[in-house]
């Protein structure tokens, strides 16, 4: 029997999405659950696995091919002995070889054709560098580095361009509505980190021989944010045409960096996890972002979110909101730094933290009393411990 194996079903958000790679050929065996083919969205890389076992007949969507949800991606047939289906040669219809404006231009000076295999870009796109050759030792040129005597008089300088992917196209559409619809301001407070090191390094060892995951800083940060929206809701608010929306439960993106771009992803009903179960789903979505495995379900949502610049070493940043989210808490990097303590100077572990918020729903009193309320909480996680 025949098959169709289809495009999932994709967010509403989501026109269309980009095919990434076969991982079949036409005429091979597959068994079921086996994944044929990456589809690529403006959010997450999905793996398209195999209904049935079968033989994957006819590929009708190859790589660089733009879908839809439920577009029909190829045809299979279901049942078949695969040890008797001969396998053919590579048969995946490939797309069109995109060659980039800088190779372009040095194969028409050249008066060379492109390569029919394609080049070592994005979808097989041909870079300069795939097609600069140095004819005495036949080593490729490295894209984007300036050679000696690129720096001589008259001598050419050269640039790579390479499309942006699907997932940086979104971010730069979120990004500028989020710079044009809202009204963004920043509120700053700086937050002594000497009580939550303390408490982690006491109990770093237990905590991960009871619960199996690493105690990191960022529980601490979701458990403070909880505490300060809790008494603050309108921080965890957000506006629908003319209305005023506030959901009694709490959903936290965490911003994480992966090989594709800045995802995410949710913990959900954030008021209702433990710290380990923070860190181990915050270590989950860490995992499978670099892999392409989060979800769509996983990215969709939210009440509030928290970004963590602190990782790259960020000392201070504004925060850009991620509607329809009315704020956002910016942390960075502890350092240590001199500070006056009941009239002495002493040394303690400092952290600037943003709190940036839609002004058109939060005044600046909710604003600053809820930044506070999470440098307390920081600064004496007793507090939301004792619900204090």
């Amino acid at each position: 029997m025949s098959l169709e194996i289809k495009v999932p079903p994709l967010a509403e958000s989501i026109t269309e999405a980009t095919v990434l790679a076969w991982h079949v050929v036409e005429g091979a065996p597959v068994q079921r659950d086996q994944k044929l083919v990456d589809i690529e969205t403006d959010k997450v890389v999905l793996e398209v696995p195999a209904p049935r076992a079968g033989v994957l007949q006819r590929i009708l969507k190859g790589v660089g091919n733009k879908v839809q949800s439920h577009e029909v991606l190829a045809l299979m047939e279901e049942g078949q002995d695969s040890s008797t289906v001969p396998l053919p040669a590579a048969t995946v219809p490939e797309a069109p070889v995109l060659v980039m404006p800088a190779a372009s231009k040095i194969l028409r000076e050249q008066g060379r054709e492109p390569s029919v295999k394609g080049g070592s870009g994005r979808g097989g796109r041909i870079l300069k560098e795939d097609v600069i050759q140095d004819p005495t030792s036949g080593q490729v040129e490295p894209a984007g580095v300036e050679t000696s005597s690129s720096l001589l008089p008259g001598a050419p300088r050269q640039e790579r361009r390479t499309p942006l992917s699907a997932l940086r196209r979104r971010v730069a559409e979120r990004l500028m509505a989020s710079q044009s619809g809202t009204a963004t301001l920043t509120t700053f407070n700086e937050v002594d980190m000497s009580a939550v090191l303390a408490l982690r390094q006491r109990y770093k060892d237990s905590f991960e021989k009871k619960h199996g995951i690493r105690l990191g800083l960022m529980s601490f940060f979701v458990k403070a944010v909880v505490s300060a929206l809790q008494r603050y809701p309108v921080l965890n608010a957000r506006i629908e045409g003319t209305d005023w929306v506030t959901p009694e439960f709490i959903d936290i993106g965490v911003a994480i960096g992966s090989k594709r771009g800045l995802l995410v992803p949710i913990l959900r009903d954030a008021q209702r996890l433990s710290m380990a179960d923070i860190e181990r789903q915050i270590a989950d979505f860490s995992q499978r972002a670099d892999a392409g495995h989060i979800t769509l379900a996983e990215l969709s949502g939210g009440t509030f979110s928290i970004t963590n610049g602190g990782v790259f070493g960020s000392m201070l940043s504004t925060p850009i909101l991620n509607p329809p989210q009315s704020a956002i808490l910016g942390i960075h990097a502890t350092r240590d730094r001199p500070m006056v303590v009941e009239g002495e100077i002493v040394i303690r572990p400092m952290n600037y933290l943003a709190l940036s918020y839609d002004h058109r729903l939060i005044d600046g009193r909710e604003a600053v009393l809820g930044l506070v309320a999470m440098k307390e909480g920081l600064e004496d996680p007793a507090r939301w411990l004792l619900d204090l």
